[in-house]
């Protein structure tokens, strides 16, 4: 057998490969989306939406979800902004001022992948172990600063990723013009890695939205909207266990209705994300 007549069978079995498991992970999405519109849809009304819970809803009775979806924008929202307030300077010390060093940054992406896979629940103990040692209290303002440290090294090694496909001679131009290595970071990589460091807080965002592990045991729960970041707060993941955790038929329905609201939040704010780069693009200084 000829080595073009190897190469073709190779190509074709790979192909074969791809479409079946491109296939099945279509196949598995829709299956999670159809079950979730199936059994959340009928339970889901403007009541759900836009009440607080009242006495007897984890029974079967009036009240709504408004509470967890409030607090879980304000929880996602808080730890997105502080996370990307430390991340973003750190993707890019490591692409400008570290770009040489090529060792160091190695070991800390090696470092930033570990945090990475660590279970959520693990953040969720050493925040509540924070908060035993300062003697504070299941909070808001706890539950965002766990949440912040559980998406740090994902915002923080999607940026750096986009960054690293930035052509290195656009590094070099910018330093031959007189730049300094912040206005190089800020002024050139910035602009150019936009769209990329969008996603990457997306991303975070979402992992930060749809976590219960790690807010478990430093947000606590509770059936009112929070005034301040010293009271605790609900969350929807929460919200959704509490309810399948339920023996009530109905209740487990509204826990889908739950499930089915989370998956709407997550793709207004994508669309909304996806508008906004859109029309930054529009006015972009190409470099």
């Amino acid at each position: 057998m000829t080595d073009r007549r190897i190469r073709i069978i190779e190509e074709g079995f790979f192909r074969v490969l791809m479409f079946f498991s491109t296939s099945a992970i279509v196949m598995v999405l829709l299956l999670i989306i159809i079950s979730i519109l199936v059994k959340g849809l009928p339970s889901l009304s403007w009541e759900m939406i836009s009440q607080t819970p009242r006495g007897g809803f984890y029974f079967g009775k009036e009240g709504g979800i408004l509470n967890a979806i409030i607090g879980s924008l304000y929880l996602a929202g808080g730890s997105t902004l502080l996370a990307f307030a430390v991340s973003l300077p750190v993707a890019l010390f490591m692409n400008v001022h570290l770009v040489k060093k090529v060792k160091l940054v190695n070991t800390v992406r090696f470092l930033l992948d570990l945090l990475w896979g660590i279970p959520s629940i693990v953040y969720g103990a050493f925040g509540f172990t924070v908060m035993v040692y300062l003697g504070l209290r299941t909070s808001l303002l706890a539950g965002i600063i766990t949440v912040t440290l559980f998406i740090i090294p994902i915002m923080i090694r999607a940026m750096d990723e986009i960054m690293k496909t930035v052509p290195r001679g656009l590094l070099e131009a910018t330093y031959s013009l007189g730049s300094t290595r912040s206005e190089t970071a800020y002024r050139v990589f910035f602009r150019q890695c936009f769209s990329g460091i969008i996603t990457a807080i997306l991303l975070a965002f979402g992992r930060g939205i749809g976590d219960a592990a790690s807010v478990l045991f430093t947000t606590g729960y509770t059936d009112r909207i929070p005034t301040s970041l010293s009271q605790p707060t609900a969350t929807l993941p929460l919200s959704i266990f509490f309810q399948l955790s339920s023996p009530i038929k109905e209740v487990q329905n509204r826990a889908y209705a739950s499930a089915l609201i989370l998956t709407i939040i997550i793709l207004i704010i994508s669309v909304l994300a996806r508008v906004f780069e859109r029309r930054y693009f529009k006015h972009k200084i190409n470099f």
